[in-house]
């Protein structure tokens, strides 16, 4: 396969991994107070992304991709709140796993490997295009 190609192959690959990271970042992040709905009920659990390499046969490159979302097994955070409607019986409070300095760095370092693989489309569509202007000149 065209290296051009593969290399399409692979950001365009990281870009729709990233993609994913970035919604289960944002769902955590958007789910970071959201007690159980009923006294003593499990709150929100946060999600996890898992990432697998995978080959590729048609163009011979290995690319990542989303191997499963799971949920954080981490305790849940309790909180003394006996006016909650989801407090149990002492008053307690289970608030959800998610650390927001936590999906705060994941969706900074998510986003910096999207950008990056961004770039490395433009780069290939830049010498893409220098190869085909080269190419015409020659003529």
């Amino acid at each position: 396969m065209d290296p051009l190609a593969a290399s399409l192959k692979i950001a365009s690959a990281g870009l729709a991994a990233q993609s994913t990271r970035l919604r289960v970042v944002s769902e955590n992040m958007a789910n970071a107070f959201s007690t159980g709905k009923t006294p003593g009920a499990e709150p929100y659990q946060r999600k996890t992304v898992s990432f697998a390499s995978e080959l590729d046969r048609a163009s011979g490159t290995t690319l990542v991709k989303v191997s499963s979302i799971g949920v954080d097994s981490s305790p849940f955070n309790v909180e003394h709140d006996p006016g909650n409607r989801a407090a149990d019986a002492k008053g307690d409070v289970k608030l959800p796993n998610v650390n927001m300095l936590v999906e705060l760095a994941d969706m900074r370092e998510a986003n910096r490997a999207y950008e990056a693989d961004l770039q490395v489309m433009k780069q290939v569509r830049d010498l893409a295009s220098m190869t085909v202007d080269l190419l015409k000149g020659s003529l």
